[in-house]
């Protein structure tokens, strides 16, 4: 199961109602941000997650409305006392950026931090689940993550244990653990295991053929949406994406629910942008700052915090 919280849904420049781009996946205990953008500190204090817990940070690139939160979260968590270990990726260009804001603030950071420039195609173990990166097409290098969550043990099947003149107890525990007990094998009374969850984060781009492989199967798609869709050609000149066309890509990769972000603040009423979208794939949302959904196998629902 997974916990997917909007920190920040808006583009360009935040307004009284949206903060920069961020978007925390939790797994367990483990959180991973997408993205880092002006005001994520403050987002974190006032949701349900810890910015103490955050395990990584994933930048898509280096223009300022996703990177530059970055600095002061990670002085923060230093000035709280965090000691973890701290995964920070992004793309060429990330180690130079970061430690030249670092190198003139003030601020202890006396934990580790591990800076990574990720190509496309690497990825990070994370423990319960991995994130992938992939090129995406903006018009600085830019990479978008798939995270995958790992499969977990298949069902155990207890009346047919029994059946075989298994005890519950030490052999049930025995077959759990992928001992055989006797001529009873664990795939006699284990089924197959259970796939994880995935979520893909597109950062921003033009439509392009590394997300849409990246996207394929992916259980959630939370795709930029800068333009609406009568604004295909403004889109293409800035390397964006429509609604319309995240709603496509969606829809071809066969995800379950599409979540527009990053959309201009041209747009007043930003439920145009999501029925747009639905005329094409009908599981697509526009989420406000906060909003917060569970992601299993069985469903995917809006939690109230």
């Amino acid at each position: 199961m997974l916990e997917i919280l909007f920190l920040g849904t808006g583009a360009s420049i935040p307004s009284r109602d949206r903060a920069m781009p961020c978007v925390a996946v939790r797994h367990g205990t483990d959180i991973v941000l997408f993205d880092c953008g002006e005001g994520t500190q403050r987002q974190m204090m006032i949701s349900p997650f810890s910015f103490m817990k955050v395990k990584g940070i994933f930048i898509t690139h280096m223009h300022g409305d996703h990177f530059l939160g970055l600095p002061g979260l990670l002085q923060t968590m230093g000035l709280s006392g965090r000691k973890d270990k701290l995964i920070v990726c992004g793309p060429e260009g990330l180690s130079a950026g970061l430690n030249a804001v670092l190198s003139v603030c003030e601020g202890r950071t006396d934990y580790e931090i591990e800076i990574s420039e990720l190509a496309p195609g690497d990825t990070k173990d994370l423990g319960g689940f991995s994130v992938s990166a992939f090129r995406t097409d903006h018009n600085v290098p830019s990479l978008g993550y798939r995270l995958s969550e790992k499969d977990s043990r298949g069902r155990f099947d207890r009346k047919k244990a029994a059946a075989l003149g298994l005890r519950p107890g030490p052999d049930f525990a025995k077959l759990q653990d992928g001992e055989s007990v006797g001529d009873v094998t664990p795939d006699m009374v284990i089924g197959p295991p259970r796939p994880g969850c995935s979520v893909v984060y597109s950062g921003d781009t033009a439509p392009c053929r590394e997300l849409s492989d990246a996207a394929e199967g992916a259980d959630v798609l939370i795709h930029e949406s800068t333009y609406s869709g009568k604004e295909s050609a403004l889109a293409s000149e800035h390397k964006h994406s429509t609604s319309v066309q995240a709603a496509e890509t969606a829809k071809r990769c066969g995800c379950r629910a599409l979540f527009l972000v990053h959309v201009s603040n041209r747009y007043d009423d930003r439920r145009t942008i999501e029925e747009e979208a639905k005329t094409v794939f009908g599981a697509s949302a526009v989420p406000d700052d906060l909003d917060m959904y569970m992601i299993s196998k069985d469903r995917i629902r809006s939690i109230d915090q």
